[in-house]
């Protein structure tokens, strides 16, 4: 019998399904960031990505598994289908963690049956608990799922699970694919699982879901109720079409509704024991991490670490704030790490003043990285008066989310009023090392920047967002510009921080198509077979 926990195991799945949010493609570098600021957030599980699907994949996994998966770090987890290539790719790249975890998983429903797999419920059942036993031969700790669970015949459902137990799987995720369910459904699923596996209390139960019908983290509180120990879920929510239930609003709501919730994890009501491991104050650090390094921005109305979570607009709500914060607020914002910090830096601050405050911040930058980022922050100092740690965060995640630069920008000037004619000269190294200059006109001078690099730049791509964010309040505030271009069937984003909006939206541009021109480079050279995209 396996130990059922008395909170909820968080297995944080930003860098494998969140990465597949369309243009929220990570390199290397950026994973490991953000593996580290996981850690600091006290998840229980990383997982780190699909290893089988391309070697930067195998590699990422592997450096996360060595460098974050210490003997008193959280778990470090890799995707595998239910084929033998597949888990030896993820047992190979676990190999160096302290804690590794192989998830493997095969669709259960009949419509995936029948018209993706093309097997007969007989064989599935087969492939699930001789994979199963495969993957014990790396690790003790072995994750199954039931693809497409949510919309699976409870009988067959029942008897895999059975099955894949027996075989030796620790924990057994019932996965929504679809976003189909509603709570009362998939609690029914969790209990029904409960109350007819017979070997079900040698694992743990885990849930994992999509939004496509705003129902996630519903649906997921629900399994809790229910008997459901781990949750899946990603920073901000992000992931596949309408993303993954949000870790930030499952771990808020068990924890500002804790006395509700007690009673299912056998707790008095009153009981003050957290329901999770996760430290609350990393929360909103985390999310803008996610936010800056996959170019998929925070909604002003998100829950929890949203622009305007905290923001009281009407009249009423004013001044029950004045009185008492408890009238409008059932979360403080610095519970989750969202506090204005006094200014601690400015223009004659050393290094070194600039390396511990970034070691505060939780930022672990190599020499090469620090010498850039305090090179930018210098710059910044210059031009603005008040340094702020969220000024810090844009000029860091800006620094180390930079992509190979195939292409750099080394010149933009641009003229524009009423009435001339918006006009921007541009000048670009390109991947030979010869510089070539070029002018266009555009509707504004952004877009004017833009036409000249296209000019230089001849990748036929389509901008289809363009946002610009203030990082901190003020005239001389730092401006965070976020685009993100499609090419043939691909998106990819670029980012960039300056106080110059016009200077931020041309290294962005410059950003994204890196990431493009890498993308087209490998896609030329590519000699693997491609594994296909996964949607647990």
């Amino acid at each position: 019998m396996t130990s059922q926990p008395d909170r909820v195991i968080i297995f944080d799945t930003t860098l494998r399904d969140g990465e597949q949010s369309p243009g929220a493609s990570l390199n290397g570098e950026e994973k490991l960031a953000i593996a580290r600021q996981l850690a600091r957030l006290g998840v229980d599980v990383i997982e780190a990505g699909f290893p089988f699907a391309s070697p930067g994949d195998f590699e990422a996994v592997q450096n996360i598994a060595n460098l974050v998966g210490t003997p008193d770090g959280p778990t470090i987890c890799g995707l595998a289908r239910a084929t033998k290539k597949d888990i030896d790719a993820a047992g190979k790249a676990l190999k160096p963690a302290a804690k590794g975890r192989i998830h493997t998983f095969i669709a259960t429903s009949d419509i995936h049956l029948q018209y993706k797999l093309r097997k007969s419920r007989k064989e599935v059942v087969v492939i699930a608990e001789d994979m199963v036993a495969h993957a014990k031969t790396y690790t003790h700790d072995v994750e199954f799922s039931p693809e497409d669970a949510g919309r699976s015949d409870p009988e067959f459902l029942y008897e895999v699970l059975e099955r894949v137990i027996a075989a030796g799987a620790t924990t057994v995720n019932i996965p929504d694919t679809v976003g189909y369910t509603t709570p009362d459904e998939f609690g029914r699923i969790i209990r029904g699982i409960k109350e007819n596996v017979p070997n079900i209390d040698q694992a743990i139960i885990s849930v994992h879901g999509h939004n496509d019908l705003g129902l996630a983290v519903a649906n997921f509180l629900a399994a809790v109720q229910n008997g459901a120990r781990q949750l899946e879920c990603t920073i901000n929510g992000i992931g596949e079409r309408a993303g993954n239930a949000s870790l930030e609003e499952l771990v808020m709501a068990l924890h500002v509704r804790r006395s509700f919730y007690n009673p299912f994890f056998g707790k008095p009501e009153g009981a003050e024991d957290p329901l999770s491991n996760i430290n609350l104050e990393e929360i909103y650090k985390t999310s803008r991490m996610v936010s800056n390094m996959t170019g998929m921005l925070v909604q002003p109305n998100k829950a929890i670490v949203g622009a305007n979570a905290f923001s009281h607009e009407s009249g009423i709500h004013q001044d029950g704030m004045l009185k008492n914060k408890l009238t409008y607020e059932i979360v403080d914002a610095a519970t989750i790490g969202r506090t204005e910090n006094n200014i601690v830096l400015g223009k004659l601050s050393g290094r070194n003043a600039f390396a511990t405050r970034l070691r505060q911040l939780g930022f672990e930058l190599s020499d090469t990285d620090l010498n850039k980022a305090f090179l930018r922050f210098k710059e910044v100092a210059d031009k603005k008066r008040e340094i702020t740690d969220r000024d810090l965060e844009a000029i860091v995640n800006d620094e180390i989310r930079q992509v190979p630069e195939s292409f750099r920008l080394e010149m933009v000037q641009v003229s524009c009023g009423n009435p001339s004619a918006p006009t921007a000269t541009v000048t670009l190294r390109l991947p030979d090392g010869s510089e070539k200059t070029d002018a266009a006109v555009g509707t504004g001078p952004v877009d004017a920047v833009y036409q000249a690099v296209s000019r230089i730049v001849d990748i036929p791509n389509e901008l289809i967002e363009f946002s610009v964010q203030s990082v901190t309040k003020g005239i001389d505030a730092m401006g965070e510009v976020t685009i993100r271009l499609r090419h043939d069937e691909g998106v990819f984003a670029g980012h960039s921080a300056d106080t110059d909006i016009v200077v931020a939206s041309a290294y962005a541009y410059i950003a994204a198509l890196n990431r493009l021109y890498v993308a087209i480079a490998a896609e030329a050279s590519a000699e693997m077979e491609k594994a296909p995209a996964v949607a647990l």
